[in-house]
């Protein structure tokens, strides 16, 4: 009986449209969003006009999730919320907080591994082992015809005559002035700390046969024609020492991953690559799952971690995942749960933005919501002023977001979802619901608006979108980015 009894309650509380809607073989809601209800026949009329977009229950979905989104966007605009307090700023832009923080984090834990005394650095480059040169590069094209060569060349050689007229002193300044490397010109030609094996052969054998201060003749490379200095540590020590900080720095990145995994404990549980590849399917629903994926020492990767991580990662990562085999899936889930500790160690240590990072991370912010102002053409200005009761302004919020799903779905304008961490944000709010035999219905009608077509075989797609090429996951042992990276 209580169990009953609990089925009534929750029942009673959800409305008698609800019950209307589940027990009708013809559902007439597709979906709800703060009071407001997206119906079948709207559902399937836009999804009908989308060029492009199968019909498929997966879009369909997306669609009206695509609707909630706006919809509690215009509303919390309606209701007088700017939508742009620091703590909605730090929540939305997750990715890039997390990765700013992340870096300082490390920066920190590097630096007493990472500083040079000035006797160290002198050692170092004595050494030789780490060089830095500067270039001057006039570029030949790859088929050009021998009186353009001939023309490159000489160019080339008349620069070298006034470099080594000088012994070197304005290398700097001519490389300024005729450098065609457009990664070394503004720099004076300097191309950075390294050992050997960065460069092509013939750039590589010139180089690294120079004395400090030494100037190499004329060198001909797939390139063009380059002029080869390796300038003094006098010139350039502090621009030595900062490439040598860096590269100490990157070796403790290279090994701060690799110790987590052992350190922490990390484990996957046997179901980790199902779970994965059923949560890029719908990445809402994952968002409130907390099944377990690993476990490590203080902690747990659950299924909602990894929907998040899914909405931060390089965007053509979800889409291979589903094809992709289970120790690929295990090794991509045993990276994101390496970085989902290190953000965990960064905020639990205090990482913080400094003024000019938040700086600019506000003005993106701000230029993006001014953006999906613009699109729906309503701000909290224009309902402030255009509507004097609270209804009206609800009202008028949700009449631009109609107008706007009218003018994406006909081509009329382009079609931008609303940022993914915003979306969750606000749907934490005022959560919105989602009715399956609803957008079922809305399917079928929107195959008989369309005249019948079959698109069942096509691929899904996010309304209005096309997929991009997706690259394979990464092998085993392999990152997903530079390791100074932690979201791609």
């Amino acid at each position: 009986m209580r169990r009953m009894g609990l089925v009534v309650v929750v029942l009673a509380l959800a409305g008698c449209d609800v019950l209307r809607d589940a027990f009708s073989a013809h559902p007439t809601v597709a979906a709800r969003a703060a009071g407001q209800v997206l119906t079948v026949d709207r559902l399937a009329e836009l999804a009908s006009r989308v060029k492009g977009m199968p019909l498929q229950q997966q879009n369909l979905r997306r669609l009206a999730g695509s609707w909630a989104d706006y919809t509690l966007f215009a509303l919390a605009l309606a209701h007088g919320d700017s939508l742009r307090d620091s703590t909605l700023v730090v929540q939305t832009l997750w990715p890039r907080v997390a990765q700013a923080k992340f870096e300082h984090f490390v920066s920190t834990q590097a630096s007493g591994q990472a500083q040079l005394t000035p006797t160290q650095i002198d050692s170092v480059y004595q050494a030789g082992n780490q060089r830095l040169f500067q270039h001057i590069l006039i570029e030949v094209p790859p088929n050009a015809a021998p009186p353009v060569v001939q023309l490159k060349e000489r160019t080339a050689q008349g620069i070298w005559q006034q470099v080594n007229a000088s012994g070197g002193r304005n290398f700097g300044l001519l490389a300024k002035r005729y450098s065609e490397d457009p990664g070394s010109k503004a720099n004076g030609g300097l191309l950075g700390v390294g050992g050997r094996g960065r460069f092509v052969p013939q750039f590589e054998d010139a180089a690294w046969k120079l004395p400090p201060g030494g100037i190499t003749a004329v060198v001909r490379s797939p390139f063009g024609f380059h002029i080869v200095r390796r300038p003094p540590l006098t010139e350039v020590r502090d621009t030595f020492a900062d490439g040598i900080t860096q590269m100490l720095r990157a070796r403790y990145d290279s090994t701060f991953f690799a110790r987590l995994q052992e350190e922490r404990k990390i484990r996957l549980v046997g179901r980790a690559a199902v779970i994965a590849r059923g949560a890029v399917q719908d990445l809402d629903e994952a968002w409130q799952s907390d099944e377990t994926i690993a476990t490590f020492k203080g902690g747990t990767f659950r299924e909602k971690d990894l929907a998040r991580w899914m909405m931060a990662v390089d965007p053509r990562i979800p889409q291979t995942l589903p094809a992709a085999n289970d120790q690929q899936i295990d090794d991509l889930l045993l990276q994101l749960t390496e970085r989902h500790i290190a953000v965990g160690q960064a905020d639990s240590a205090g990482a913080r933005l400094d003024p000019e990072e938040w700086a600019g991370l506000k003005a993106d912010y701000d230029s993006a919501l001014g953006l999906l102002e613009g699109i729906l053409k309503v701000s909290p200005g224009l309902l402030r002023d255009s509507a004097a009761t609270p209804l009206a302004r609800e009202t008028l919020a949700m009449g631009r977001v109609n107008d706007y799903f009218d003018r994406a779905s006909s081509g009329q304008a382009p079609f931008m979802p609303l940022p993914p961490f915003l979306a969750q944000v606000l749907r934490q709010r005022s959560t919105p619901s989602f009715d399956q035999p609803g957008i079922r219905r809305a399917l079928e009608r929107a195959g008989e608006l369309r005249g019948g077509t079959d698109s069942s075989r096509a691929p899904a797609l996010r309304p209005g979108l096309r997929p991009s090429p997706a690259p394979p996951l990464p092998p085993g042992g392999k990152q997903i980015g530079p390791t100074r990276r932690i979201l791609q």
